[in-house]
């Protein structure tokens, strides 16, 4: 061995040496908030590392402490479609809610013995990552749900999450749990984490006082100050604002979770670098799960960080697969949302909003006020006759609180404070935005503008059709829509496909390059899928779900728009008066002119081939099922989601009106319905049999 070679060898055991160590005092530090050294020791050993590795670049590696820090900014993000949704929770604002929910799974479980995990429900943002033989790979914004944006360079600034996973477990493996020592996961190398970025309650407000000092404007919340941090393009930035995530979920590649409980898979991520929030039990039954968020309620102020509930899992992840979803979130899950805070202030003024529907919404501005953590400025007074209910008028003392602490909200005026200064408000007869006739159809509490042409309606109108969820046109935000349907440049959505680079660039503050990013993104939106379509186009009571089942059911818009009402309120979830409202909007001549121009523009006007695009099949259209037992050939998803795309419904429950009760291993108290009433049993190879005969008429 030469001098030279020996010499780089010692340098090389240097630096795995500085790595394990620095990586040791991060996990003190970020994960357990027990510093054995001061910052200036951590700083020392970091620059010492960078150094060794500039001068010996062949010995950087992707995990090394020092690719957190530092890295180009990006110029945009990538969008990823998760490999598995995620879900939203099912929110529940008292404990009888939580007690329903106990009712259903004990009726989903039909018998069996279950326990739960109870969690603390952390305010911040979803964030997934993947690794890929022991190694992070990704890191992805919740999105929507199905796709978010790839931001791994600024997930790799956060040290409570590991670049690599721990090869052993160390430490907190002492508290593994008992299914953890059954089924210890196998070397698990990849695998997809899930966690809740956030920022804590100490680092928010020095981040408030810095931005005080620069003259910059306050982060309302540490919510919103952590999702304006993941979405920095400079990771410099997100290094030095020093975000935390508490990991909560773990799957595999195959969306298996690979552990027979969730506190088993809690365990191993806290044994492998991750940081499971401490805070949590395993609850024999509903009662324990109420007492711990009772106890956590109390000891809510104490936290460092800020939470908004508890989060509430069935243990078994049998039970988790079994139970399966509904189209926004899990049936073995919940959130248990803590009561609202109050607060008083002073209103200002009332003022009236004018939505894409026409309705007329009158909202108080504020003095503004903190409560649950957000400046609050606005509350919804909603009508008027909630305005004549309260009696509010302009320079009253009112008490606020936020709904689901979301949505601000007047409760009640306090009248022992008026001096009688304060202003009657009057709600006006005419749209406040274009001066049209208001109507209040009989029965109703929402007073709507009937101007067709009302400037607000049609703003409101064209940012539904563009929001991410609708045709997702990126770039066509509040600020660019003022500015179309000011200059007379759009009038509905269909003028949208009409814009030119020329009369975008004309706009004030718009430059070419911009214009061109716009003009992309709507050229890029004709090709959503026909449900996205119809949810733009938001014909009255048709939401992304609604939309979805219209979508399926005929296919085409042509043939949606020339369906009757009888044949609309057949699809089954649909009725009769979403099926009148269907019908008449597009029987409306200026709706169907919009219709055409759309199609005219090269917008996809009918469902895209695929596992959703499915025909009608005669033995599932129109039939409504049940599923009860274990079923081994598919879960109980993959069996609703085959009956759905072929036209059938699937309900919880046996009635009268149920054709199919299809019935797997240990089948309970639907079964016996089923044989009270009647109703058709089909056992699993029999319903196989009706699965593959209805693939062959598909041909």
């Amino acid at each position: 061995m030469t001098g030279a070679t020996a010499k780089v060898e010692s340098i090389g055991a240097e630096v795995e040496r500085l790595r394990d160590e620095i990586r040791h005092h991060e996990e003190l530090y970020y994960v357990f908030d027990r510093p054995e050294i001061s910052d200036a020791e951590y700083d020392a050993l970091l620059r010492r590392l960078q150094e060794l590795e500039e001068a010996h670049p062949e010995l950087l590696t992707s995990d090394s402490p020092t690719v957190r820090v530092g890295g180009r900014p990006a110029e945009g993000f990538q969008e990823f479609v998760h490999t598995s949704p995620m879900l939203s929770l099912d929110n529940s604002y008292n404990l009888d809610d939580l007690r329903l929910f106990d009712e259903r799974c004990r009726k989903l479980a039909e018998g069996r013995a279950f326990d739960y995990v109870a969690e603390l429900k952390i305010d911040g943002l979803s964030l997934s990552l993947h690794y890929e033989a022991g190694t992070l790979t990704r890191g992805v914004t919740r999105g929507d749900g199905r796709r978010g944006e790839d931001v791994t360079g600024n997930v790799r600034t956060i040290r409570s999450i590991p670049l690599t996973l721990k090869a052993k477990a160390e430490g907190t493996a002492k508290k593994k749990s008992k299914a953890n020592e059954k089924n210890d996961g196998g070397e698990l190398t990849d695998i997809e984490v899930r966690g809740e970025a956030y920022l804590a309650r100490k680092v928010f407000e020095r981040i408030n006082l810095e931005r005080d000092e620069e003259n910059q404007p306050r982060f309302a919340n540490p919510r919103n100050a952590a999702a304006g941090t993941i979405r920095q393009l400079d990771p410099n930035i997100v290094a030095r604002r020093r975000l935390a995530m508490f990991a909560y979920d773990l799957i595999t590649p195959d969306r298996r979770k690979p552990f027979p409980t969730h506190a088993a898979a809690l365990d191993w991520l806290d044994a492998h670098g991750f940081h499971a929030n401490p805070q949590r039990a395993v609850c024999r039954d509903i009662d324990e799960v109420i007492a711990f968020i009772n106890r956590v309620e109390s000891e809510r102020d104490n936290l460092e960080y800020e939470i908004d509930g508890v989060v509430v899992k069935i243990n078994s992840t049998a039970l988790q697969e079994e139970f399966g979803t509904t189209a926004k979130a899990p049936r073995w899950a919940i959130a248990y949302k803590y009561p609202a805070r109050q607060a008083t202030t002073q209103v200002r003024e009332i003022v009236v909003q004018v939505g894409r529907t026409g309705a007329l919404t009158p909202v108080a501005n504020l003095e503004p006020v903190l409560l649950a953590g957000t400046t609050v400025s606005r509350a919804t007074l909603h009508n008027a006759d909630e305005i004549e209910r309260l009696d509010v008028r302009v320079g009253d003392y009112v008490t606020i609180e936020k709904s689901g602490e979301i949505i601000p909200k007047v409760l009640t005026v306090v009248t022992s404070r008026r001096t009688g200064d304060e202003q009657p408000f009057v709600f006006p007869v005419a749209c406040p935005i274009c001066g049209g006739d208001v109507s209040r159809p009989e029965g109703e509490v929402v007073a709507r503008c009937i101007a067709s042409g009302c400037s607000a309606q049609v703003k409101g109108k064209i940012l539904h059709f563009a929001a991410r969820r609708a045709m997702n046109i990126e770039g066509l935000g509040e600020r660019l829509v003022d500015q179309l349907v000011e200059a007379k440049l759009v009038r509905d959505a269909g003028d949208i496909y009409a814009l030119t680079l020329e009369q975008i660039a004309a706009l004030e503050r718009r430059a070419e390059k911009s214009a061109g990013n716009v003009l992309a993104q709507i050229e890029a939106s004709k090709d959503r899928d026909l449900p996205q379509l119809l949810f733009a186009l938001s014909p009255r009571h048709v939401g992304e779900r609604t939309a979805t089942i219209l979508a399926k059911a005929f296919r085409t818009l042509a043939r949606l728009q020339d369906a009757t009402i009888e044949e609309l309120d057949a699809v089954p979830e649909i009725g009769l008066v979403v099926a009148e409202s269907v019908h008449d909007w597009f029987h409306d001549d200026s709706n169907r002119d919009l219709c055409q121009r759309l199609a005219a523009s090269g917008v996809r006007t009918e469902l895209k081939a695929g596992a959703s695009n499915v025909a009608a099949s005669e033995a599932f259209a129109g039939k409504q099922f049940v599923l009860t037992g274990k079923l081994h050939s598919m879960t109980r998803d993959a069996a609703k989601a085959f009956i759905e795309e072929r036209g059938g419904r699937v309900a919880g429950s046996v009635s009268k009106k149920t054709d199919f009760v299809i019935v797997g291993e240990d089948a309970g108290s639907k079964l016996d319905k089923a044989t009270e009433l009647g109703v058709r049993v089909l056992d699993e190879s029999e319903f196989q049999t009706m699965m593959e005969e209805a693939k062959r008429d598909e041909g």
